[in-house]
């Protein structure tokens, strides 16, 4: 008897989902779909433009394998647009080296690059996309130097460099 009433009690338990943790990811889903970016292409359009990689990463929010951004190790002054849309989204100031394989940035040129959350790997995250065209950068995290205590890892696949003159 006790075996069933403990049975049922953790298939009631079991039964219950989060339900809150839902709504936060449905309501986030909404918003983003709602976006509305200055730079507005079709999907062949963007195949058209953009390498196979760039498309990959701004357009299907992929990630790029570490140590593998021709960008990574770029130490001249100048700054980082979107490879996309050639929005200004970091300075070479901001630039620092977290050791993770990805171009990294302690601070963004402020109104370029936007925030979502982000939970495709089971857990939340700060995605990061271009303020223009919706472009996926990368994420931002919280172990970053001062003065800002951020961490923005870009996938160097979604920047072009221009250096300063």
């Amino acid at each position: 008897m006790l075996k069933n009433i403990a049975l049922l009690l953790c298939v009631f338990l079991i039964g219950c989902k989060g339900n809150s943790q839902q709504n936060e990811m449905t309501s986030v889903e909404k918003t983003a779909a709602k976006k509305e970016f200055t730079v507005v292409k079709t999907e062949a359009e963007w195949k058209a433009q953009l390498t196979d990689m760039q498309f990959y990463v701004l357009r299907e929010a992929a990630t790029e394998n570490p140590f593998t951004s021709e960008l990574l190790d770029i130490k001249t002054q100048g700054v980082y647009v979107c490879a996309g849309c050639n929005t200004q989204l970091f300075k070479s100031d901001t630039k620092f080296d977290s050791g993770t394989g990805w171009p990294s940035f302690y601070k963004e040129i402020e109104g370029n690059v936007a925030y979502d959350v982000d939970y495709k790997i089971g857990y939340k995250r700060t995605e990061e996309h271009c303020a223009t065209c919706g472009g996926h950068l990368g994420h931002v995290f919280e172990d970053g130097p001062k003065p800002t205590g951020k961490r923005h890892c870009i996938n160097g696949a979604a920047l072009k460099f221009i250096a300063a003159e």
